[in-house]
């Protein structure tokens, strides 16, 4: 009680980690305090194997990445001689990609978020290019890529509009609703091996037919999730799950997504591409982009995904085989129950937006090529 007089006393501001909601309001206090002049010491607590990953640059504490966003923001204002205005922050952009977009004639960065991160939206674009990945292998490998610069305007809006469609593609909380239409819905379809309706719950000792008992995953030492074999069955497609896409558009399938109130940047599609299969096209390009043959990946005996493409399943961020690698923490012996029915549909969910990425990337390699021909030259 006493030490907790004492930090409110000195105006404190406390940071709840088992109420993550509460973040955003504990980050606007922190900004408001050092717009205003305020010196602000933030105490990195965790438990010793936290500290450790911190030291080492292996991960943030959760919640630390949003704590530190505002004193990014202040050092910005500082550097830029920014007027200090509570509720404005600067665009977290160096001086030397202020002047590069000042040169491709964008003068406010500030103006908005979606102008402030046009940079970040083209290296989203450029690094999921498969051309740019190959040919700057080393660099990845050791943490130091190139990511070159269009020597345009147009050149950046154009890669920005693809890298806006990567993000949303990524982050499963942005609604994109062409993967829930033909001909992308016809992946990851929960099905059952002998028809009929899924037992969804629990029915005496009868299992829920949405439990992972194929063996995805079991405890390892010290409480670690192995990855097991599972259950899939690869095959060849049927007629119908066969995806006739087009691959030479520019700006291949999805739209711009953007945020409620967000306004369209200049140069991106206004309206929404169709993803109707088009007359006469046959599926060949498709094939090459998610993979000539398909898998039905199982559940347990009964319930499986059915139609996951070969390169949608083996697809890895991070090292990691993404679908399977979820999957893994979801064996019931492991997880305690059955999936939901909304998890199951996530799968699906998952499934079809890494097609998407797959399928955009003529276009994404299409604007590494033209970015890697007029490319910005920088003086320093």
């Amino acid at each position: 009680p006493l030490f907790g007089w004492l930090a409110r006393l000195q105006r404190s501001v406390f940071i709840d980690r088992e109420r993550r909601h509460k973040t955003g309001a504990a980050t606007a206090e922190i900004a408001e305090r050092l717009l205003g002049g305020d010196a602000v010491v933030l105490f990195a607590e965790g438990t010793s194997r936290d500290r450790m990953q911190l030291l080492l640059g292996q991960q943030v504490l959760p919640g630390l990445r949003q704590l530190l966003d505002p004193a990014v923001v202040h050092e910005r204002y500082r550097q830029h001689a920014l007027p200090a205005q509570p509720g404005r922050p600067a665009a977290n952009l160096s001086s030397l990609a202020r002047a590069y977009l000042a040169k491709l004639g964008i003068e406010n960065p500030d103006a908005d978020a979606q102008t402030a991160g046009l940079i970040w939206m083209h290296a989203l674009a450029i690094g999921y290019s498969p051309a740019y990945l190959s040919e700057n292998a080393d660099g990845i490998r050791q943490d130091w890529p190139r990511i070159p610069l269009p020597d345009s305007k147009e050149g950046l809006l154009a890669s920005a509009v693809l890298g806006r469609q990567i993000a949303a593609l990524l982050d499963t909380e942005t609604e994109v609703g062409a993967i829930h239409e033909s001909p992308l819905q016809k992946i990851g379809v929960l099905s059952r091996a002998v028809g009929g309706a899924l037992r969804e719950k629990d029915e005496g000792e009868l299992l829920s037919e949405l439990s992972v008992t194929a063996g995805w995953g079991h405890a390892g030492k010290g409480g670690v999730t192995m990855p097991g074999k599972g259950k899939i069955v690869e095959r060849d497609y049927n007629p119908n799950e066969l995806v006739a896409q087009p691959v030479s558009r520019r700006v291949a399938a999805f739209p711009a997504v953007r945020a409620p109130g967000e306004r369209p940047l200049p140069g991106a599609a206004k309206d929404r591409p169709s993803l109707e299969e088009p007359q006469g096209q046959t599926a060949g390009p498709a094939l090459q982009l998610l993979g000539n043959r398909t898998l039905d990946v199982y559940l347990n005996d009964v319930a499986y995904w059915s139609n996951i493409p070969l390169r949608v399943w083996e697809y890895t961020i991070g090292g990691y085989q993404v679908i399977k690698k979820w999957l893994s923490y979801r064996e019931r012996k492991l997880l305690g129950r059955a999936l939901t029915k909304g998890e199951v549909r996530y799968v699906g969910e998952m499934a079809r937006r890494i097609a998407a990425i797959l399928l955009l990337e003529p276009s994404l390699d299409e604007n590494y090529m033209k970015v890697k021909g007029s490319t910005y030259t920088w003086i320093v």
